[in-house]
């Protein structure tokens, strides 16, 4: 049976939804995962501190969030919270989310002669003192990596979405802007990221605007990420890139990898655009050399998955395949269709993602784009880091973002 990608799959009824994957059974008591705290840097107000999803940050990340586009320091009474509906959300939160609304289609513009500084200038000041100083966490551990067994890989991305703001506000909208306008998340506020764009943009992005900004399209991928947990690293979910081998409808296995580790986060809610802004350094750990009986435990549970384009994330196991022993259990799946645009300095990867979490029983599909800034890494690696040289290609990177990446319209209001 060959696989019929999410983007491409078609219902005659609509209103029906897709039946869930067989669901794992859970592990045995010994191997109960703990839940590791979120650290965060002493300036982020907007998460709990727990571990949500398998979200890894580094015990030293740096969390925080700021607003840019306003000709003036102060939060205007135009700026609003304003609640929406999303789906997706409605089964992990109670109240609907808000996001941060400019009811003014107009803005005043700058003074002639005025020094305020653009948008791009403002998030590479605020962002390039936490990207260094985080980064050389991240150079600490490849210096320590173990390369028979194991490869660290650092990446710095631009994520477009939009930031939702969750909780039921107690304050009222002029007090929450006063926060908001010195930079503080209120506390009863906790912020997501929200990366499922609409259709026609990605097709603007890769049918136009990537040829205009001169960006090469070079392949197209299409990925199967099976997620296990592992009872002896409670810590991390490993991830299992798969291809498949469409003339024997299986999965091929060429890449292991623990869970990505976010060493800085930064949110920029872009208020005179209709797309926000999520800056991340992470790094993870590609996984080169496994023991045998590792290598045949997570093979095991590779080659017994079934394709399957009727559930969601695409793949079933069947009864008591989704475990080998007591330590490797199958907790999520992912399946995507990434098209990838390059230049020197930039990855830009848009993808079809067909999402299942068997932890939770929570699926979802979505278009998302997101750059990768690749010649900020090569910068911050070298051994002398050149500061103004990563300034200037920050600044570079972000212009080009704001002036082609951030207007969509109807993207939620």
């Amino acid at each position: 049976m060959s696989y019929v990608p999410p983007h491409k799959r078609h219902s005659n009824d609509k209103d029906k939804p897709s039946p869930l994957p067989e669901l794992p059974p859970p592990p045995p008591p010994h191997t109960h995962f703990k839940h590791n705290p979120i650290t965060r840097s002493s300036n982020s107000r907007s998460h709990s501190q727990k571990k949500i999803n398998k979200i890894i940050y580094a015990d030293h990340a740096v969390s925080e969030w700021f607003f840019v586009g306003l000709h003036h320091n102060d939060f205007p009474s135009f700026v609003k919270l304003h609640p929406i509906s999303l789906e997706s959300f409605q089964h992990q939160y109670i109240e609907k989310p808000h996001i941060l609304l400019c009811t003014h289609t107009h803005l005043p513009e700058p003074e002639v002669g005025s020094q305020e500084r653009k948008p791009w200038e403002v998030v590479a000041d605020k962002t390039l003192q936490n990207l260094i100083q985080s980064f050389e966490y991240v150079r600490a551990e490849m210096d320590v990596q173990d390369l028979e067994q194991e490869k660290v890989k650092p990446t710095f991305v631009a994520r477009l979405g939009k930031i939702l703001f969750h909780g039921a506000p107690s304050a009222t909208q002029e007090e929450l802007r006063q926060n908001l306008a010195d930079g503080i998340m209120p506390r009863q506020l906790k912020r997501t990221f929200y990366t499922h764009i609409p259709t026609s943009y990605v097709d603007n992005m890769t049918k136009g605007e990537t040829i205009k900004i001169g960006l090469d399209f070079t392949k197209e991928k299409d990925v199967f990420r099976v997620q296990l947990s592992d009872a002896n690293r409670p810590e991390s979910t490993i991830s299992c890139k798969c291809s498949i081998m469409k003339e024997l409808d299986k999965l091929k296995l060429y890449k292991i990898e623990l869970s990505q580790v976010r060493q800085m986060v930064t949110d920029i809610s872009c208020l005179t655009k209709n797309i926000d802004l999520r800056l991340m350094l992470c790094s993870k750990r590609i996984l080169t050399v496994l023991k045998d009986d590792e290598m045949e435990c997570i093979q095991s549970l590779i080659e017994s998955a079934v394709l399957d384009p009727n559930v969601k994330g695409g793949l079933r196991w069947p009864l008591g395949k989704s475990t080998s022993g007591d330590r490797f259990s199958v907790c999520g799946v992912w399946h995507t269709i990434i098209k990838v645009y390059v230049n020197p300095s930039i990855k830009l990867k848009v993808r079809y993602v067909d999402r299942f979490d068997f932890r939770s029983s929570m699926g979802e599909s979505a278009s998302e784009v997101y750059l990768n800034l690749k010649g900020i890494i090569s910068l911050l690696q070298v051994q002398k880091v050149d500061i103004g040289l990563i300034s200037k290609e920050l600044e570079d990177n972000l212009k080009l973002i704001w002036d082609h990446f951030l207007d969509c319209e109807n993207f939620l209001g």
